[in-house]
């Protein structure tokens, strides 16, 4: 009998030789050694590790928010090297998505039109940009919380929002800096309980950042940061 190959899922986030170092006083500080790293369509990727390990640094870089001293980055394929602020931007505001421990929502919108302002900054029509909103919040479970404002919202509704915020530009990727760190442990287990849901249902990988080994085990793989250093931990 002949095997069907198993088709190859196209990669939408790659990391390849990043290094990156500070310079406090005289001493120099690497944060990032050598770090490689590849996310393919739909999957769930941790990465856990001690605090000042590197783990944040990394996603700064992934996320085009911060740029690496050498190495290259790609999002969907394309190098993201000598791209402009305004050509990196674009790529975050179409490719990337981001939920990080606080939640960053304006409190003088409600939850409904914190998920759409994405779209909206993407020039996208209100009534369309809306329209998405309210269908990403009722993924996320807050059908009936929508036109609430951040400050009427408990921590885990924050965050949901935030998520659904992160998701509705329907990226290839969401990246998640300790999304459940300022929650209570049960509130923590039901919001990553929902990233991998919301993971398995849209297709959209992910890559996690949280000091939680117990979260990150309910990921497709793990990594451990440790001292710059990035390592597959073998399942």
């Amino acid at each position: 009998m002949i095997e069907t190959p198993t088709p190859q899922r196209r990669m939408v986030l790659q990391a390849t030789g990043l290094n990156k170092a500070y310079q406090e006083g005289e001493q120099t500080i690497s944060v990032l050694r050598d770090v490689n790293l590849e996310v393919h369509e739909g999957e769930m990727v941790a990465i856990v590790g001690a605090s000042g390990s590197g783990k944040s640094t990394l996603l700064h870089a992934l996320g085009l928010l911060d740029q690496p001293d050498s190495g290259t980055i790609f999002v969907d394929g394309a190098p993201t090297a000598g791209l402009s602020e305004a050509q990196r931007s674009k790529i975050r505001n179409t490719s990337l998505g981001f939920v990080y421990q606080f939640h960053h929502l304006l409190p003088e919108f409600s939850a409904l039109d914190n998920v759409a302002m994405p779209l909206i900054v993407r020039r996208e029509k209100r009534a369309i940009a809306r329209e998405q909103a309210r269908i990403m919040l009722e993924r996320v479970g807050l059908a009936q919380r929508m036109h609430h404002f951040p400050g009427q919202l408990s921590g885990g509704e924050r965050q949901r929002v935030a998520l659904a915020r992160a998701l509705v530009t329907r990226p290839a990727c969401v990246l998640a800096d300790e999304p459940t760190g300022n929650l209570d442990r049960h509130t923590a287990s039901s919001m990553f309980e929902l990233l991998v849901r919301v993971n398995q249902e849209s297709g959209t990988a992910f890559v996690i950042v949280t000091h939680d080994p117990a979260l990150a085990a309910l990921a497709d793989r793990q990594f451990a940061m440790d001292a710059g250093h990035l390592q597959e931990q073998q399942s």
